[in-house]
């Protein structure tokens, strides 16, 4: 099949982490890749990897919470069927010391952003494309990041509404909720991975891979009558409580 002819995902965030497994993850399953990342020396490296690996990818820098970029993002997609909504920033910032700028600087990238990119999308996604958002297990509930989680919440909230306005147009529009991933940002954070790993169910962490399963999941034929759902993949954390990690 000629790269020309091949269905195309764009996956945001794709430079490291978890939009890089998803990225992979995707052209295993024949989708070419467009790499979206606000880091051009990252972006550069998944798209490496994927061409060496002999699939079709291309790198896009932007800013996406500017809609202009995030519009030319779209109009740049020939044959788009997936989108992945991965990019999202993280901090920890105790609740008596959380500014209003705070809550904005995260809505404005976790959650604003993704919707523009949701709406430019489902202008030009055909019947059958999909939309799969990346939340967090963190927005049913932690300590220390309550920007963070109220925008993941939003997300989910968000996933679940879109879901309804686009069924009759038979897209569908999931979202997946991560809970603690081995990701280099985790990584740089070693002082707490033991009591992290003694929490969880499993006795270990989740991988990017875990959650590149799920997207590719969503994304396949097999998912084709869900929609509106929101999947915990957290090794069963949850099922014991939603407390911080």
């Amino acid at each position: 099949m000629s790269s020309q002819s091949l269905p195309t995902a764009i996956v945001t965030g794709a430079g490291s982490g978890i939009g890089r497994a998803i990225a992979h993850r995707l052209a295993s399953d024949g989708y070419a890749i467009i790499v979206a990342d606000r880091a051009a020396a990252p972006a550069a490296e998944t798209v490496r990897q994927l061409q060496d690996n002999g699939h079709e990818a291309r790198a896009v820098v932007l800013d996406i919470t500017d809609p202009i970029a995030t519009q030319a993002l779209i109009d740049g997609a020939t044959n788009l069927r997936v989108l992945v909504n991965n990019a999202g920033i993280f901090n920890v910032i105790p609740f008596d010391t959380l500014t209003a700028d705070d809550f904005r600087g995260m809505y404005e990238v976790n959650l604003i952003a993704m919707f523009t990119l949701c709406q430019q999308a489902a202008r030009v996604l055909p019947e059958g494309g999909r939309i799969i958002n990346l939340a967090s297990r963190a927005a049913f509930g932690a300590r220390h990041y309550a920007h963070y989680v109220a925008s993941k919440a939003g997300v989910a909230g968000f996933t679940k509404a879109l879901a309804l306005e686009l069924a009759g147009r038979q897209i569908t529009v999931n979202a997946i909720a991560p809970g603690v991933i081995e990701t280099d940002m985790l990584l740089e954070r070693p002082d707490g991975l033991d009591e992290m790993r003694a929490q969880q169910p499993t006795g270990k962490l989740g991988k990017p891979e875990h959650i590149a399963h799920a997207a590719a999941f969503f994304a396949s034929p097999l998912a084709e009558y869900v929609t509106g759902q929101v999947l915990i993949v957290d090794g069963g954390r949850s099922v014991g409580g939603t407390a911080a990690f």
